[in-house]
């Protein structure tokens, strides 16, 4: 039987700035993503917009079937766009990220890029975001990323609104054939969570050259537990010297901390914030990661136990 694609149904279900983020959390969790409406405001879309436009124009289009090309992906979005700020620190959007990462120490900002697909787009391969690492094959339940896509023009049918498999992503491939499809359609403004396991993929353009609206664009920023290498270099994405102008907490999101126990110091230890603002204080010893999970916690009384 060939799967039925649906634009609607109880796995599309979208929720509102106000929802809970536990709500929005445990749908994510259960269907692989989440729609949550009217988020960022007709402003806040209008000056990110206004300042990445140069930048668009001058972004080629991609070089294989897979990129897309008739699609230009524009990076760097932390220097090149203060309200991109805005957006990785959305408070709702940090909150469920957290919730759904909550099994890692920390979670760390992992792309930023405009996605902007073009009329005579063809449909996207689908696919599973975390192939990028190596396709490693990460146990069904841990989740090593967790991605986002806001609207920056309203996602149809007609321009390639997002293809999704609600529930794949413990799916095997094999599996996943006889899931109907869903198209992830939203207005200007709105924020698809989607999961790094569940099959999903750009539509195909089909809009008339120079309609409103014709060119798709949204702003995918994802995010990563903090031990994996990031999938857009922050630290030459977003030189020093604008790093240093940013507040601590964007910075630690970007990476400016330690990733987990042993992980990102520089020289003789000392925490990455810390070099930055030009001071030396240090990382955290193991015995501070005693709560992270029960194998930390067996580790450090194992130590005090020896001494």
């Amino acid at each position: 039987m060939t799967p039925v694609e649906s634009t609607g149904g109880s796995r599309d279900r979208s929720f509102t700035a106000h929802s809970s983020p536990d709500d929005v959390t445990e749908h994510l969790r259960r269907v692989g993503y989440a729609i949550v409406e009217g988020l960022a405001t007709d402003d806040r879309m209008d000056r990110l917009q206004a300042e990445a436009a140069p930048y668009v124009a001058s972004s080629a289009t991609g070089r294989d079937h897979y990129d897309g090309r008739f699609t230009r992906r524009t990076g760097a979005l932390v220097a090149r766009c203060p309200t991109a700020r805005e957006l990785i620190m959305q408070p709702l959007v940090v909150d469920v990220i957290g919730r759904f990462l909550s099994h890692a120490t920390t979670f760390q900002l992992h792309l930023t890029q405009i996605i902007s697909i073009e009329p005579g787009e063809t449909r996207q391969k689908l696919h599973r975001d975390q192939m990028a690492f190596d396709y490693f094959d990460f146990p069904p339940d841990y989740h090593v990323q967790c991605n986002t896509m806001w609207a920056l023009t309203d996602f149809t049918v007609e321009n390639g609104a997002t293809h999704i498999k609600p529930g794949t992503s413990a799916m095997s491939d094999a599996d996943a054939e006889a899931v109907a499809e869903i198209r992830a359609e939203m207005p200007r403004g709105s924020v698809l969570f989607y999961d790094g396991k569940v099959l999903h993929g750009g539509g195909a353009n089909r809009s008339r050259p120079g309609a409103a609206d014709a060119v798709r664009r949204g702003v995918n920023i994802t995010y990563s537990v903090g031990w994996v290498r990031q999938e857009e270099n922050q630290f030459l994405a977003c030189p020093p010297e604008i790093a240093r102008t940013l507040d601590d907490d964007l910075l630690r999101m970007m990476g400016y901390r330690q990733g987990a126990f042993a992980l990102g110091y520089v020289g003789d230890q000392q925490d990455p914030l810390a070099v930055l603002r030009g001071t030396d204080d240090k990382v955290r010893v193991v015995g501070d990661f005693a709560d992270s999970n029960p194998s930390f916690q067996t580790f450090v009384q194992d130590l005090s136990t020896e001494q």
